[in-house]
């Protein structure tokens, strides 16, 4: 049976397996990565089976290549279909990037142009995609550390039109927002503000660091806590679009379970309060 995602979320990493067993664990749904569960059997599988038995469940897929030249992997997609038969997910969702061609995965997210024909190339595919799961799937915003020369739409305006063109969700990183803000010289509050309301239907939260190279980008890496700059842009974030749900994604450098647990506390905290901000803004 699915179950709806509400209230606040976390990555189920083989590193907090045990915490997520835990009888008194406080999370209320837990995203996997579907890649490492995308397997015949063995302890991942036998883990995932116990956790979707006590929580809700969303699937996040980093190899689906939406935006790549090289027709869908149908292998893939068969894959992905059984666990989502498995596991029941409340969401399915992947990059809007592309990760390869000539049947080469070079296992990055990689940005797309700007355009217009990238608009209809990469609606066309996830129909194709939303055929075979026979559901919505949401894409969610890349960081960026480049712009490509004939983009002809902002950030924003290019996440519009594949929403309108193809029916899909998005999967808003607003760590990615702030990111690509400061690497592009972009307001990411004014980018929020553009995005159609009705289309978030999840948010991640997640740290990023700066280029040691001296080139002033910040990168995405999964590796830190959630900044205060990007808190502040959280609540933003729900005051824009309501009730949606939330999760802290840590992909390296791995903390202690409990300081998961803070950040995801200050993520209600910060929901919590920002329909009253709202209201006093409103006033």
């Amino acid at each position: 049976m699915t179950r709806p995602l509400q209230g606040f979320g976390l990555g189920l990493r083989p590193e907090y397996y045990e915490n997520a067993l835990a009888a008194d664990c406080p999370v209320d749904w837990f995203e996997i990565i579907s890649e490492n569960y995308m397997i015949d059997g063995g302890r991942p599988l036998h883990v995932l089976d116990e956790v979707a038995e006590r929580y809700p469940l969303a699937m996040h897929g980093v190899s689906l290549s939406i935006g790549g030249r090289d027709p869908l992997d149908r292998d893939y997609l068969r894959k992905l279909s059984a666990l989502e038969r498995r596991v029941r997910p409340a969401l399915v969702s992947d990059h809007l990037c592309w990760t390869g061609g000539d049947g080469i995965q070079l296992h990055d997210l990689l940005p797309l142009p700007q355009t217009d024909d990238a608009v209809r190339h990469v609606a066309a595919r996830v129909r194709q995609v939303q055929d075979a799961l026979g559901r919505q799937i949401l894409l969610e915003n890349v960081s960026s550390y480049l712009r490509f020369a004939d983009n002809t739409l902002d950030e924003a305006q290019f996440l519009a039109a594949i929403v309108a063109e193809s029916g899909c969700g998005l999967l808003l990183d607003v760590n990615n927002i702030y990111v690509n803000g400061h690497n592009h010289g972009v307001d990411p509050y004014a980018m929020l503000d553009a995005l159609p309301v009705d289309a978030a239907k999840q948010l991640h939260l997640a740290g990023h660091t700066s280029d040691t190279q001296g080139s002033g980008l910040l990168i995405d890496t999964h590796d830190q806590p959630v900044c205060e700059a990007v808190w502040h842009l959280y609540a933003h974030a729900v005051r824009r679009f309501g009730d949606v749900p939330a999760m802290i994604e840590r992909d390296d450098n791995y903390p202690p379970f409990s300081e998961l647990l803070d950040e995801l506390s200050r993520a209600r905290a910060i929901a919590e309060s920002a329909p009253a901000m709202q209201r006093k803004e409103a006033a």
